[in-house]
């Protein structure tokens, strides 16, 4: 990669490596999103806040839409660089770890997220778009979570899980508290639905435990 990120103005090399070209790259992103809204995007405004030239953007890039798979993956990634194996604690409270990082990954960029979220509303393909890239990412966060999303056991989790950040989400468009209080009070109020609603259905909320592991040492 050396050599593909520079600051357009004075031709010098910006450090390449992957994690600050992508910091760089996804900040500018959201700056110009939070300041022209998602149909305000062009690569161009892309490349002048992100300090790099067109043609670094379509040697990797294709539209606005592939940095926007770019931003979920770095989420994703930083989430599950931050899980531990074998972390313990109820199947409830790893969940509610992980999408409060997943959160945590978000802060930074987050007035160009939320105009992002504001203009789903009335645009039904990026709608679309961004529930298909949320039911992949939950896919993941299940995974930072060490419970089983595979068919057929698990497969409700995804979806499930998906209305459960949804609903979090909304909470946190809007809250301004240091703490984040009224967010994390809407996961914990989406957490009890959806357990009623697993209850309700003989869902099974954590994974059994396997029968060499569960059973009792001779």
């Amino acid at each position: 990669m050396a050599g593909i990120w520079r600051c357009a103005p004075h031709n010098q090399e910006m450090d390449t490596s992957p994690d600050v070209a992508e910091s760089k790259l996804i900040a500018g992103f959201w700056q110009v999103v939070a300041l022209r809204g998602w149909h305000g995007v062009t690569m161009a405004r892309v490349a002048a806040e992100a300090g790099t030239t067109l043609a670094a953007l379509r040697e990797r890039f294709a539209s606005p839409l592939d940095l926007l798979r770019l931003d979920g993956r770095i989420a994703d990634k930083a989430v599950l660089a931050g899980t531990i194996a074998g972390q313990g604690g109820s199947a409830r409270d790893r969940i509610f770890d992980v999408l409060m990082r997943r959160l945590d990954t978000m802060q930074p960029h987050r007035a160009g997220i939320e105009r992002l979220l504001d203009d789903a509303k009335r645009d039904p393909f990026l709608a679309l778009f961004l529930g298909q890239r949320m039911l992949g990412s939950m896919g993941w966060m299940l995974e930072a979570a060490e419970l089983d999303s595979s068919f057929p056991s698990g497969s409700w989790r995804a979806p499930g899980l998906a209305v459960v950040w949804l609903a979090t989400l909304r909470a946190w468009h809007g809250d301004d508290s240091p703490d984040l209080g009224a967010t994390m009070a809407a996961l914990d109020r989406a957490l009890d639905r959806a357990e009623g609603i697993a209850r309700s259905l003989h869902l099974p909320i954590a994974d059994a435990e396997p029968e060499d592991a569960a059973a009792p040492s001779p």
